[in-house]
């Protein structure tokens, strides 16, 4: 019976190439595009990690009490993994861009400075070599893991690499393994692993803290008895230490966690109107296979006449939607490729959006989506034929009739207009988001600014080293310059200003400036005198502050918040890492430098040339930015020959890549809203077409009578916008219930935006008139005698 099925199925949709392409290719679309975003979302959110038993890996961080969380001291990391009863092994690392000077030409190599049990904590070996040791820690000899990228491309996938020296940084280490391709690195920039030195006398300290300190749970142990164990050893060091330690919180969290909060929501949203997306294919589709029913009505009469049962029709039908979802899904699956691509070029910064794979897991997916349509799309036709009447049915044909009641068309319709509706708000409000967030006063001009990086090392800037340091960045600002087509340049550390970042500190100021109850909270961005001069930031009071002369400056948020009416210009302002304190020299205007989409805070300006080994520069050019790169780039292969130059782009390249995530999300939820849209168009153009077939005859004495074609137009013009209009009240209201989830998406725009609303209710109505006017003036301008002839 399945084999009969399949073939009179496949021989009467080859008779209908039309319908046929129609269904599958909508079925292509919408099964493609959800399959995409659920692979994204597999890989983002549901796989483990890509580490030996990646569920037991843990993040802990520490806090200052309820203070934000941060990284720890190296010493701390070797308390805690010496005390702890929880833990397999605790590690940590951090990583900075230096010069790779292996090979002809100097490149940025990302380079990562592990503490002790780096291959036990992640669970990977090399696949050459081996791992480290605790000598390696202890700086004798200086050894180096490398990727197998950076083996295969750098070192020509020479398996007699163990031994090599490189030249990287200050130093010259020597590989003593391979780590295998498989490795998927926190950091997935990073080639090189070196041992971190634990007896150094910077790791001796307890107030420096910058490890992301990672460990691996014991096996049988959960999360809230190592929340509880660490919880005690943190309280055992506090009473050991009590200057440093006492006041510290210890967090644990599951890794994954931690790398993918950010983005749950985008990936959830654009499931969310995936699925939309899907389930209007699916109500397009049934109501395409139910006026495919009512035509073939008079075919199902006669098969039942002849003795057919009803299941025997029902199973037909079924296996028709079935051989269409398949077809579908198969265009689906390339379509789900080229998708994927896309994600990827989209948003480069989503975190493991570089593990989507259209693997077992995606292909079960598609399956099971193909047996769901299936059944959303084919069951209700199908138990409509079955349920055929068989009296007078095949003596009559369907025109004969005058007119017919479609309220299950009109349903579906309606449906699917609704459900476009809900998607068209959600992406309108994104798209508006964007454009404000375009328009927001940033509080600096970011036209016709360039920004690049120069590789160098923490080494490079640490004890005796850093007046060489600076000098070496006055003397590259001042001879950058003088190029032609260059006004000023500067240098700020970690990021731009308008990309998201957060430094916040805690600082005292003298006792009077400020209740003593007030914590003075603040960011804190070390920058070069020039830097506003540079950006446009204009200074309110005071002086611009000096280099070297232990001289901040603040915004006017800060005095706004913190000086209650107190004159802060001249005060001396402090904090644990600078027991000097410095001198607030002027106040400037407020800079979103948390980011476009964050409101000014206070923010505390440190006047350094370089307060990290590898700072920002700013050119701010007369021209484009482009038109100076290969100057720059040729002035700086002059001044540092074995240094790198990396992440060279225009300021506003930076700042829109840093919203990579916006960007996707608008651009996906807009496409599927296009694409809701025009399958509830057509929906809506096949069902009043159909109704119209099947009022021909009914249109027809009306004409012949003397009724006007504007009438008749109206009429069934207005019947569909009646529909419709109710579709957009329903539709609105499924936004409204969508706006928390919403929310926190968007900027200066809210979830209820009343302009976003009407708009997207007049897009909508105005195009379903468009599609209804079609068929009805069709059906005006039949000729009345020819159709009256017909029966």
């Amino acid at each position: 019976m399945l084999v009969h099925n399949l073939r009179y199925a496949c021989r009467s949709l080859l008779r209908s190439p039309g319908f046929t392409f129609t269904v599958v290719l909508t079925f292509a679309l919408a099964i493609g595009a959800n399959g995409a975003v659920f692979s994204a979302l597999d890989a983002v959110l549901f796989k483990p990690l890509p580490f030996p038993n990646g569920d037991r890996l843990m993040r802990l961080t520490q806090s200052q009490g309820d203070g934000p969380p941060s990284g720890t001291a190296p010493i701390r990391v070797e308390d805690w993994n010496r005390l702890s009863s929880t833990f397999e092994a605790i590690t940590g690392f951090y990583t900075e861009d230096v010069s790779d000077a292996t090979g002809e030409t100097p490149e940025m190599v990302r380079r990562a400075t592990v503490a002790p049990r780096f291959t036990e904590v992640w669970g990977v070996a090399p696949v050459l070599g081996r791992g480290f040791i605790e000598e390696d820690h202890h700086g004798q000899p200086l050894t180096v893991l490398v990727s197998e990228r950076y083996w295969r491309t750098r070192l020509g996938a020479d398996r007699n690499v163990i031994g090599t020296q490189l030249r990287i940084g200050t130093g010259a280490p020597r590989v003593i393994g391979v780590m295998p391709a498989s490795f998927l690195f926190p950091d997935r920039q990073t080639d090189v692993w070196v041992p971190a030195p634990i007896d150094a006398t910077y790791a001796q300290s307890r107030a420096l803290s910058w490890y992301p300190a990672i460990g691996r749970l014991k096996l049988g142990a959960t999360l809230d008895e190592a929340r509880a164990n660490l919880a005690v050893v943190q309280a055992q060091l506090g009473a050991q230490y009590p200057e440093t330690d006492a006041n510290l919180r210890v967090q644990v969290e599951p890794y994954k966690d931690g790398i993918v909060a950010g983005a749950r929501g985008s990936l959830w949203l654009l499931f969310g109107a995936a699925s939309l997306l899907l389930l209007i294919a699916c109500t397009n589709i049934a109501t395409l296979l139910l006026t495919r029913g009512a035509e073939r009505r008079r075919e199902v009469a006669v098969r039942l006449s002849l003795g057919a049962r009803p299941g025997r029709i029902a199973g037909q039908w079924l296996t028709e939607t079935a051989v269409l979802a398949i077809a579908g899904a198969s265009g689906g699956l390339l379509l789900a490729k080229a998708a994927t691509g896309a994600l990827r070029a989209l948003s480069s910064n989503v975190p493991r959006l570089d593990e989507i794979a259209l693997d077992g897991r995606f292909v079960l997916y598609t399956i099971a989506a193909v047996a769901v349509v299936t059944l959303l799309c084919g069951m209700l036709p199908a138990l409509r034929s079955a349920r055929g009447v068989l009296a007078g049915e095949i003596a009559r044909g369907n025109r004969a009739q005058v007119s017919t009641r479609q309220s299950l068309h009109w349903w579906l319709v309606g449906t699917q207009v609704a459900l476009s509706v809900a998607l068209l708000a959600g992406a309108g409000l994104l798209v508006r988001s964007i454009q404000e967030l375009g328009r927001v006063d940033a509080g600096f001009e970011r036209a016709h600014v360039l920004t690049f990086r120069v590789s160098a090392a923490f080494a490079d800037m640490s004890g005796d080293n850093f007046p060489v340091f600076q000098q070496r960045y006055a003397t590259t600002l001042e001879a950058l310059a003088a190029l032609p087509g260059v006004e000023s340049t500067a240098t700020t550390s970690w990021s731009p200003p308008g990309v998201p970042t957060a430094f916040e500190q805690e600082y005292e100021l003298p006792a009077g400036r400020v209740s003593p109850d007030v914590r003075v909270l603040a960011e804190e961005r070390t920058v070069s005198p020039s830097y506003f001069a540079t950006l446009g930031i204009p200074l309110v009071e005071g002086a611009l502050c000096r280099l070297g002369g232990g001289e901040v400056l603040v915004n006017r948020s800060f005095v706004e918040r913190y000086g209650r009416g107190a004159e802060l210009v001249g005060a001396r302002i402090g904090r644990a890492q600078l027991p000097a304190g410095a001198t607030i020299t002027g106040v400037v205007g407020d800079v979103r430098e948390r980011g476009l989409d964050q409101p000014p805070v206070p923010t505390v300006y440190f006047c350094n040339l370089a307060g990290s080994p590898t700072p920002f520069v700013l050119v701010r050019t007369r021209g484009e930015p482009d038109a100076v790169v290969a100057a720059v780039r040729a002035k700086m292969k002059e001044l540092e020959p074995l240094r790198a130059v990396f992440s060279i782009a225009s300021l506003e390249e930076q700042i829109g890549d840093a919203f990579a995530e916006n960007r996707l999300r608008t651009i996906v939820l807009a496409l599927f809203a296009g694409a809701a849209l025009a399958l509830a168009c057509l929906g809506l153009y096949g069902t009043l077409s159909y109704v119209v077939s099947l009022r021909r005859r009914e249109v027809g004495l009306r004409l012949a009578l003397g009724a006007l074609q504007g009438h008749i137009v109206g009429q069934f013009v207005s019947k569909a916008l009646r529909v419709v209009g109710v579709a957009c009240v329903v539709g609105l209201a499924l936004s409204f219930a969508s706006a928390r989830a919403l929310q926190g998406m968007l900027f200066g725009v809210s979830a209820t935006d009343p302009v976003t609303l009407i708009a997207v209710v007049g897009i909508v109505v105005g195009v379903g008139a468009l599609a209804a006017f079609l068929p009805a003036l069709r059906a005006a301008r039949v000729d009345p005698m020819r159709t009256l002839r017909e029966e």
